[in-house]
């Protein structure tokens, strides 16, 4: 009888095969709940972050674990950052801490520009179901559309304002990998400010 039902999944997957048809690739993304933030404050110059914005990267390594808001409390368990450039190494900066603290690797080789891919990385390969990602701002409304979300319906006039370092994109995936909810929230984070 084994023998029979071993012989009957070889000829329908044969018949699958000799049709075209192909088994659908797991989609990480499904269940996920994936969480967008803007890199730390920045100075007039250089590459990293002011000292408001260390402050901001300390305090994260905390706020995320768990980040508890709106009545939902979940455990960050990957790191996604945008790739250093030339003018810019603060999506990495903005992470470092939390990986640090929790031990959690930080990806940082997709940059900015590169929206799809990232999407299709989170996609394709395993990463966990609470990714956090720290994007530069003027990207974020590519990463939403990537994302299957609204930047109109989420940013004031679909943008990340140039001053607002404090808001957190909650997105919701389906089971498919599909996103089901889009949701903006502001953080509740005491930031020092920067001296003069």
């Amino acid at each position: 009888m084994k023998s029979r039902m071993n012989l009957a999944g070889l000829f329908l997957c044969m018949i699958g095969s000799a049709s075209g048809q192909t088994v659908p690739a797991q989609n990480y993304l499904a269940d996920n709940t994936v969480l967008i933030i803007r890199h730390s404050e920045k100075p007039e110059t250089g590459t990293g972050l002011t000292a408001q914005g260390e402050a901001r990267a300390q305090l994260y390594a905390k706020y995320f674990q768990p980040f508890q808001e709106a009545g939902f409390s979940i455990m960050v368990d990957s790191l996604y950052a945008g790739a250093d450039s030339s003018s810019s190494n603060r999506p990495r900066l903005t992470l470092e801490p939390i990986s640090k603290t929790t031990g959690l690797p930080l990806h940082h080789k997709v940059g900015t520009k590169e929206s799809d891919t990232l999407v299709h990385e989170l996609e394709t390969e395993p990463h966990g179901k609470h990714p956090l990602i720290a994007w530069r701002h003027g990207e974020i409304p590519a990463l939403l559309t990537a994302f299957g979300a609204s930047p109109e319906q989420l940013l004031p006039n679909g943008k990340w304002p140039d001053d607002v370092y404090d808001w957190v994109i909650v997105l919701k995936m389906g089971p498919e990998g599909q996103l089901s909810s889009a949701k903006l929230i502001r953080e509740h984070l005491k930031v020092p400010a920067s001296r003069p």
